[in-house]
């Protein structure tokens, strides 16, 4: 005898097809919303360098104020220099390092950050005359105690002296770790020095316990040595010739910001498939 309307083919057909008709609806709606998206993750993206060079006020018009005073550069790591091998707006030099043709392996000491590899090509922001600029931006990244810590540096145009650091990406616990959001820590950071001499490569800002009392010092987050630790070690590893270290020299040595005069700063490659 016939089931009419509660037969198992058609239940099974309503439900196929409401899974059909629901697909094409979440389908639409997402590639009807990934420009917004992307426009979201460009403002965000942004809105993070100008707060870290203290150029973002609530309300601003974010794109008008980043067009007029910041430009997009291209740094070879490996030289230090400009290249312009890739383009500054579409580049993405942390999904790069996904890439082994387009980044290296870090192993031991080499991977002071923890980032296992790292791009080529970094793109950083200049604030100001490009020439001359007033502010260099940095991306950063490394681990802390959970997982990746991303964010920016600023550093003043003497290639030296600090003006800002933010992170807009990490997952340390709140209240401890989690305080590098905190303002009050980040403002410990402006005027803080990266290197004790003007000829030196390596690095001395970091983190220490008990308060800090040196120019190269910050306050350690309390309650958070781990994650202290990462800061450390992320700073320190991007802002050594493995990083931006050969690229700052110019700066440090007086030489303007095009890469004339400058000497190539090379670094070991242990690149595994690159």
């Amino acid at each position: 005898m016939a089931q009419g309307n509660n037969s198992i083919k058609k239940i099974l057909l309503v439900a196929f097809s409401l899974c059909i008709v629901c697909s094409i609806i979440v389908s639409t709606a997402a590639v009807g919303l990934r420009a917004k998206q992307e426009l979201n993750q460009e403002l965000d993206r942004k809105s993070n360098i100008l707060a870290v060079a203290d150029l973002y006020e609530p309300g601003m018009d974010v794109q008008k104020e980043f067009s007029q005073a910041v430009t997009a550069k291209v740094v070879d790591l490996e030289t230090g220099e400009y290249t312009d091998e890739v383009d500054p707006e579409k580049y993405d030099g942390y999904q790069a390092s996904k890439d082994p043709a387009q980044s290296r392996t870090l192993s031991g000491e080499q991977d002071r950050a923890g980032i296992s590899r790292q791009e080529k090509f970094a793109t950083i922001y200049l604030v100001g005359d490009e020439q001359n600029p007033d502010q260099i931006v940095l991306p950063v990244r490394g681990q802390g105690l959970w997982g990746l810590m991303r964010g920016y540096l600023a550093v003043q145009g003497d290639g030296n002296t600090i003006n800002g650091i933010t992170f807009f990406s990490h997952s340390e616990t709140p209240g401890l770790g989690g305080e590098v959001d905190n303002p009050r820590w980040k403002a410990q950071w402006e005027g803080k020095e990266i290197y004790e001499s003007a000829d030196s490569m390596d690095p001395a800002i970091q983190l220490v316990k008990g308060g800090a009392s040196e120019s190269t010092e910050v306050d350690a987050l309390s309650g958070a040595s781990l994650t202290s630790r990462g800061v450390t070690n992320l700073v320190q590893f991007w802002l050594s010739p493995e990083g931006f270290g050969g690229y700052l020299a110019r700066f440090r040595s007086g030489a303007d910001g095009s890469g004339e005069g400058q000497a190539s700063v090379s670094i070991s490659d242990d690149t595994e498939g690159a």
